[in-house]
């Protein structure tokens, strides 16, 4: 089940290669993300002591959350991935000039992972592209319907 998907990182990038993985969390996080209250918006992972963190997700702390916690909407939040994935990924982020962007947050047997893209910036004539593209299956699409109700 999707909790938030991060629509712009498949508009600026081409992904390449995806990977699910868990996070970190706070027991505030969790209960804030089950109330739908993360955004991935502005979100984007490094490669930072050998390890992958989530950086710039927002999680907004419910106005139940503990008074003795200090709740940090938009603290790093280590990515939980098998040593072979994190060597394989960090090696292509480090000499190929790929980036990590996250992709979508979701539930999977009661835990919340976090799909992962391999990916590359598009350049500006990219994106018009993508549009144009995405523009004209739209317009098949219309046709078609109004084709069938025709006749």
């Amino acid at each position: 089940m999707t909790i938030v998907d991060n629509r712009k990182a498949f508009h600026d990038y081409f992904i390449e290669d995806r990977l699910e993985a868990g996070l970190q969390l706070e027991g505030w996080e969790v209960k804030s993300i089950r109330a739908g209250r993360v955004a991935l918006k502005e979100s984007y992972v490094i490669f930072s002591k050998g390890d992958f963190w989530l950086m710039g997700s927002h999680i907004t702390p419910l106005s139940s959350a503990s008074t003795h916690v200090y709740a940090d909407p938009v603290r790093l939040r280590k990515l939980l991935l098998k040593r072979h994935e994190i060597i394989k990924w960090a090696e292509k982020v480090e000499r190929s000039g790929y980036t990590v962007a996250a992709l979508n947050m979701h539930f999977k047997n009661g835990y919340i992972k976090l799909d992962i893209g391999l990916a590359k910036g598009k350049k500006q004539h990219d994106k018009r592209e993508s549009q144009k593209e995405r523009e004209w299956v739209r317009e098949k699409a219309r046709i078609v319907r109004q084709h069938t109700k025709q006749g």
